[in-house]
């Protein structure tokens, strides 16, 4: 897998590039927005680690510019700690996920794994994972086993499709806040608990052998 990564700062891009490496990928390191913005639009990487303050263009604007021309690239974000609006507007300029500064290099290769899955290709246009399959285009929900197929609302569907382009990890409810409703308030947090039992529940109707676990303090995750 060929990677991108763009970093201002030497000392932290030198390090990601080096846990990245002993992980097996292959690594280019760019540090300016421009720069790495050209980089991506070659259309020779697998998945983009992006930076939120560069010089040139910032890591926001990357993205947008990048999604723009055409490119579907997954991009992962690196925001500073509490800034929700770089998150935000991180993710409404076209990345596909973050992680927050500083970060456990564990969580960071998991967020790069989870980065490259997402582009690879889908089984008939459908999200997949052991017996269950999504249509994202039509919001539907399917039980490869048992045949059986379910309607989903808009909000269902993104609640599972953030999960099964996640598969294995657990995501927060700030993540799955963020991701589905684009800002942090209590509310949101109460209707990320909600949809997650309506998606159990559609989960259950389909008999899908695959379910969505609680793990305790950390969030949720497709088991």
């Amino acid at each position: 897998m060929k990677l991108l990564l763009i970093e201002d700062e030497p000392r932290m891009a030198e390090a990601l590039r080096e846990l990245l490496r002993q992980e097996g990928y292959d690594v280019d390191c760019f540090f300016r927005g421009d720069e790495g913005l050209t980089a991506i639009c070659s259309g020779q990487y697998d998945g983009v680690i992006l930076d939120v303050m560069l010089p040139g263009l910032s890591g926001v604007e990357v993205a947008a510019r990048s999604r723009q021309r055409g490119v579907r690239t997954p991009i992962l974000m690196l925001t500073a700690k509490g800034e929700l609006e770089d998150k935000v507007l991180g993710l409404d300029a076209g990345a596909d996920d973050y992680v927050t500064k500083p970060f456990q290099p564990r969580e960071l290769l998991a967020r790069a794994r989870a980065l490259c899955r997402r582009g690879m290709p889908l089984v008939d246009d459908r999200l997949c994972m052991g017996d269950l399959a999504l249509d994202v285009k039509s919001l539907t929900l399917y039980c490869t086993a048992t045949g059986q197929s379910v309607h989903l609302s808009e909000k269902e569907c993104r609640v599972l499709e953030y999960l099964l382009t996640n598969q294995k990890q657990i995501l927060s409810k700030e993540q799955l806040a963020v991701k589905i409703w684009g800002y942090e308030d209590e509310a949101e947090y109460n209707k990320v608990e909600v949809y997650i039992s309506f998606a159990r529940k559609k989960l259950a109707f389909v008999g899908s052998q695959v379910e969505i676990k609680a793990v305790r303090g950390a969030g949720y995750e497709l088991r």
